[in-house]
């Protein structure tokens, strides 16, 4: 028998693997979003772009810069913790994966990390723009158990760990 933390999660990406994919123009959107975020593109992108239209010399374009590196670092974190812990993807008999993955490892989520490290990152550069930001970062999460490549503790603990590294590197 399973350990309930463990069956809780099982049942848990059941449901989410599940549920709301009775239209075929939903999963292409999660799929398509969830791609935006591979090796965090879509997050070093806007710190690009924040970059390239942020004054030189301006705070807005320090904070930008470093969002670049918080993300950075919060990458490399997550692929440390990914090679201790070397927990497996999710199989699911009868429901495939519905992305490609570029490894095997899903413990934690490198999606929800990098999201989670980006939106208090970047909060500090854009500070209007703050939930908008957590909202993307929730959605990019939550886009992988819908997928069936993580499982729910998986991104929890990518959002923990990305809210912490983003928190504790964007005011170094």
């Amino acid at each position: 028998m399973l350990a309930p933390a463990v069956a809780l999660d099982r049942r848990l990406l059941v449901l989410a693997r599940t549920r709301g994919h009775a239209d075929p123009r939903l999963v292409t959107g999660a799929r398509t979003f969830s791609r935006a975020g591979e090796h965090a593109a879509c997050w070093f992108a806007l710190g690009g772009a924040g970059l390239l239209l942020s004054p030189r010399g301006s705070e807005r374009r320090r904070a930008f810069r470093r969002g670049l590196a918080v993300t950075g670092a919060a990458y490399g974190l997550n692929y440390a913790v990914k090679l201790t812990a070397r927990r497996p993807r999710p199989v699911l008999e009868g429901l495939p994966a519905l992305s490609p993955v570029v490894s095997d490892m899903s413990f934690p989520s490198a999606h929800a990390t990098t999201s989670f490290a980006a939106a208090a990152a970047y909060s500090r550069a854009l500070p209007l723009a703050t939930p908008l930001l957590y909202a993307t970062a929730t959605l990019m999460a939550a886009s992988r158990p819908y997928l069936g490549v993580h499982y729910p503790s998986d991104v929890a603990a990518g959002a923990l760990l990305g809210t912490v590294t983003g928190r504790l590197l964007r005011c170094q």
